[in-house]
């Protein structure tokens, strides 16, 4: 006769006295008051409420506080309604899912790293409080004649260890599927984004809550000012708009196409990325080093970014291009977490690639040039005509032409990517169980690197993708940094097989 598994939760259940019991049995009501999804669904969340109470129980929290700190009104009425919301896709998002028809798919990743160890019960929780504060990423993208869009997806979203090489690409293909993944791994918590859902800015928006209500289960005095979304509020429809529909087109379109860039050399790894490196630097120190160049931090990392794929260069003529993408939310003010981001490329020949005093004007000069908001409303207009061109053309037809602009054109015109989220700010309550953050590129098609970079508590993390094994570029940008005086520690995956 086949013997069933003990369940741990009854077992404590029966460990605790009358009183106590009564306790679980109305707060398992309440539970089935907040949670009407199908049965296995709600199974699953069933399981996490259990999981997350054994864990307070090993831990020696009280059994009151164990349930207040996991109050069922946390759910809201997010698990209790059905799904009804659907988001059409913003004009940057639309090109996106067609990329996925040749194996790419854009995929960016947002980490931070806690003082102690992530617990993996409190972190699912932590997920099944947040996502219903974020509509527009509680979806599951889908097909429509002319487009792909979002449509909501009542589900438990998982929380999964990692194990895999980073910025993988997600199966939105199944039905129900999330454009996104949560990982823990040690002290870290990880976002991955599919772009279709979000920016940067977005994501981050996304990341400081979920570690701000993991924090709180943990026990942390969790505070909320404008830097921090409270789980606790009703979603503003202004958080998912398409910003971009804000703003005015302008009478010329210009720099979404450019001659293709120089590559790195090195034979491309069959493993995307082959390896991710992490410069963790004195934030301080990076600050200084910009100073005594008299230019900005972005300014001073692109100048040194150019001389490190130089030297990773074998080719000895053309242009080097590092693409920047610029948060549109510096001139139209908006609160979406949905993608509000456009980018420019900084060019300079290779013979002009000499030293850092001898090629910052220039660098200065392009980026304030190109980052200005009449350069980037003319890049937005070349984008919505070509979305135009596109519009009435069903998906079926439109992919492979889409496919040929985003995924090589737009590929070969860079070598490099720089994406600079900037100081994180946190309410000190969070800030204070923080060591860093980083910020992950996935990989482009040819370019060997991109590079991302993000700063919090005094620490600036330079993150690198690589897409080759060969190490030049990375040990050459770790000799300019320490020649100009940065304190740093290098960081990072193995060397994935190439």
């Amino acid at each position: 006769m086949k013997q069933i598994p003990e369940n741990p939760f009854a077992t404590y259940i029966e460990t605790l006295p009358a009183n106590e019991q009564n306790k679980l049995n109305d707060f398992f009501t309440e539970f089935n008051m907040h949670c009407l999804m199908a049965k296995k669904e709600k199974k699953l969340l069933q399981t996490d409420f259990e999981q997350a109470l054994l864990y307070y129980k090993d831990a020696g929290v009280p059994l009151d506080t164990a349930l207040d700190l996991l109050d069922i009104r946390n759910l809201g009425g997010f698990y209790a309604r059905p799904s009804i919301l659907w988001f059409a896709l913003d004009d940057a998002a639309k090109i996106y899912p067609l990329s996925m028809e040749h194996g790419s798919m854009s995929v960016f990743r947002l980490s931070v790293y806690l003082k102690k160890t992530v617990s993996p019960q409190l972190l699912q929780m932590a997920l099944n409080f947040t996502i219903k504060r974020f509509p527009s990423f509680a979806t599951t993208l889908k097909k429509g004649f002319f487009w792909h869009y979002l449509d909501t997806t009542k589900r438990r979203f998982l929380v999964e260890a990692e194990h895999d090489i980073p910025c993988q690409p997600l199966k939105v293909s199944l039905s129900g599927s999330q454009s996104f993944r949560v990982l823990y791994y040690e002290n870290r918590i990880s976002v991955e984004f599919f772009h279709v859902l979000t920016d940067g800015t977005g994501g981050m928006t996304f990341l400081k809550t979920l570690a701000a209500e993991y924090l709180r289960l943990s026990g942390a005095a969790v505070s909320y000012d404008e830097t921090l979304w409270d789980t606790g509020e009703t979603p503003d429809i202004a958080e998912f708009e398409n910003a971009f529909a804000k703003v005015p087109l302008s009478e010329t379109a210009s720099g979404f196409i450019d001659k293709p860039a120089v590559q790195m050399s090195g034979r491309l790894s069959e493993n995307k990325p082959c390896r991710v490196i992490h410069f963790k630097m004195d934030a301080a120190d990076l600050k200084a080093a910009s100073a005594n160049y008299h230019t900005t931090i972005t300014v001073y990392l692109l100048a040194q970014l150019f001389l490190a794929g130089k030297a990773a260069t074998d080719e000895l003529s053309g242009e080097a291009s590092i693409q920047v993408p610029v948060n549109m939310r510096k001139f139209y003010p908006s609160k979406t977490v949905r993608n509000f981001s456009m980018y420019c490329g900084i060019r300079l020949p290779l013979s002009q690639i000499t030293s850092l005093p001898a090629m910052i004007e220039a660098i200065d000069a392009q980026l304030k040039q190109k980052t200005d908001k009449p350069a980037m409303c003319e890049m937005l207009t070349a984008t919505e005509r070509l979305v135009g061109t596109l519009k009435y053309i069903p998906l079926s037809i439109k992919q492979p032409a889409a496919k040929m602009v985003y995924g090589f054109l737009g590929d070969k015109i860079f070598t490099n990517t720089l994406s600079n989220l900037g100081v994180v700010h946190l309410p000190d309550s969070v800030a204070a169980h923080i060591e860093s953050m980083d910020f992950v590129l996935g990989t482009a098609i040819t370019n060997r690197a991109s590079c991302a970079v993000v700063t919090i508590n005094d620490t600036a993390m330079l993150s690198v993708t690589k897409m080759t094994a060969d190490p030049t570029f990375e040990e050459k940008l770790y000799a300019l940094l320490s020649a100009d005086g940065i304190r740093m520690k290098t960081e990072g995956s193995p060397l994935y097989e190439a």
